[in-house]
């Protein structure tokens, strides 16, 4: 346990740093917000163009390690809205907001380093085939569900325009794009550019990191404590056991499911927050669900690596 603990606590450590340096008023509100719009609009796009533009997409882009994750995270959805929706008495809107939540485990700044951590830098190509269709996969599946909440008086036929639209704005998702663009195109960059995009990808993770904490100073815990809970358990516990146990079945490969496993045990990233923030849907829910999936996650992804081969 404690081998482990060291693995994962100096990426918590730096979410610390940035929770503490608001908290006694050494960074600003002003200045979170412009550190977050730069890892999300700069860099960490460019960490994602620069990995799945080198990414050998027919070694690693195999059937069972995206079946296995993306099953789970699609029911991980589904029971989150079905829950929000009948458990928890939700207009449609917020239920589509909470089952985001769910969705969209942070395989950025949480899963991505801690499976470099515990495992090495070697076994990261099942992350980044993880991330390479995680945003466009999970906005797809939120933005159509959402449109088709807020549809009402208005025609379907609208809906596939407003989808696309708020796809395509999305940096993480141009990010990904042309970095696909330019591996199947096969387009030689010049060193020039490449190592320029190298210096932004060596700033994206710890400052977003860092940026992350800031932000979470943010949202306390308040109210529909049960509905946090849930999709906590759903984020944590769901969504990494069906990982595991259709990895398992599937005879994924030990890095594979490592990578798989581990992403799904992260928690709720705060694209969560985002995501509910565009539609103005159950803001405070997501908020501290990401805030306290983020803390339960020290316990829950020791857990999952304890169990990993």
């Amino acid at each position: 346990m404690t081998d482990i603990l060291t693995v994962i606590l100096p990426v918590f450590i730096v979410l610390a740093f940035g929770y503490g340096a608001v908290w006694r008023g050494l960074f600003s509100d002003d200045h979170v917000d412009g550190l977050m719009k730069f890892t999300q609009t700069f860099a960490i796009p460019c960490l994602l163009f620069r990995a799945i533009s080198t990414l050998d997409l027919g070694q690693n882009f195999n059937g069972p390690l995206l079946l296995s994750f993306y099953t789970g995270a699609t029911v991980a959805f589904g029971l989150g809205l079905l829950a929000a929706r009948l458990l928890f008495r939700r207009n449609w809107q917020d239920s589509v907001a909470i089952a985001f939540c769910c969705l969209f485990s942070n395989s950025l700044l949480l899963g991505l380093p801690i499976t470099e951590r515990a495992f090495g830098p070697d076994a990261l190509s099942g992350n980044y085939a993880i991330i390479a269709i995680h945003a466009p996969f999970c906005y797809l599946l939120g933005i159509t569900a959402m449109e088709l909440a807020r549809a009402q008086g208005t025609a379907l036929s609208h809906v596939p325009a407003k989808v696309g639209r708020a796809m395509f704005s999305n940096a993480l998702v141009i990010g990904i794009c042309t970095g696909l663009v330019v591996n199947l195109g096969q387009i030689p960059l010049p060193v020039v550019l490449t190592d320029a995009i190298d210096l932004m990808v060596r700033a994206a993770l710890p400052a977003a990191l860092f940026g992350l904490g800031g932000v979470l100073y943010r949202y306390r815990p308040e109210g529909d404590i049960r509905t946090i809970l849930f999709v906590c358990a759903v984020s944590l516990l769901v969504h990494p056991t069906l990982t595991y146990t259709l990895g398992t079945a599937g005879d994924l490969g030990r890095d594979a499911l490592r990578s798989a496993v581990v992403t799904a045990s992260a928690a709720p990233g705060i694209n969560a927050y985002v995501f509910a923030n565009m539609y103005g849907a159950a803001r405070r829910v997501a908020a501290s669900a990401v805030l306290i999936g983020t803390a339960l996650s020290i316990l829950t992804t020791s857990l999952w690596i304890t169990l990993l081969p």
